[in-house]
C-alpha cells in the first residue's frame, strides 16, 4: 500500500509539476525513502530532513521551544522544510513511538501536519502497537497527507 501510494503521488506531481519535501521526526526517514523509489523521484521530490534530536528541531526546522511531540511542533517542522527545500508540498511527523511516553504524550500518539504554499493542516492520530507499528502506519499516513493534498491542489489548479 505504501508504495501505490507514493506512485500515486509520483504520477500526480509530476504531471502537474508539484515538488515534495518531507521532516520526519518519529518515521526517521521512512516517508523520504518511500518517496525516493517512487518513480521519476528526481524530478518532483526535493528531500527531506530527519530531526530525531530536538536541537535539529529546532535549529534547522525553527520548532519554538516547548514539546515536541506537539501540533506546534508538527506545524513548524513541514513550514520549516517546506520553506528550506522551497516545495510546494510538505509533510512532518513527530511523535512518540514508545514504548514510553513522551512530552506529556502517550506511546502510540503522533502528530502530523502537511502544508502547501498557503494552508497549513496539522491533525493527530493515536496508534496502537509496538514502536515499529506506530512507525508503519505514520510513514503510512503522511504519505496519503501527501496525496490528498496533491490532489487538493492540482483541482484547485484546474478552475
Amino acid at each position: 500500500m505504501r508504495n501505490d501510494t507514493a506512485n500515486q503521488l509520483a504520477a500526480l506531481a509530476e504531471r502537474h509539476g508539484l515538488t515534495v519535501a518531507v521532516a520526519e521526526s518519529l518515521t526517521a526517514g521512512q516517508v523520504a525513502a518511500a518517496l525516493g523509489a517512487a518513480p521519476d523521484s528526481a524530478v518532483w521530490f526535493r528531500g527531506g530532513v530527519v530531526a530525531y534530536a530536538t536541537e535539529v528541531k529546532r535549529h534547522v526546522l525553527g520548532v519554538p521551544e516547548g514539546p515536541v511531540v506537539s501540533e506546534t511542533a508538527a506545524t513548524a517542522m513541514a513550514e520549516g522544510v517546506r520553506s528550506l527545500m522551497d516545495a510546494d508540498i510538505a509533510v512532518a511527523t513527530t511523535g512518540a513511538g514508545g514504548p514510553d511516553p513522551q512530552d506529556g504524550e502517550d506511546a502510540g500518539s503522533v502528530w502530523f501536519c502537511v502544508v502547501s504554499r498557503g494552508d497549513a493542516q496539522a491533525s493527530h492520530r493515536q496508534y496502537d502497537g509496538d514502536p515499529a507499528e506506530v512507525v508503519d502506519r505514520s510513514v503510512q499516513y503522511a504519505l496519503e497527507l501527501l496525496l490528498s493534498t496533491a490532489k487538493t491542489l492540482t483541482r484547485r489548479s484546474a478552475r
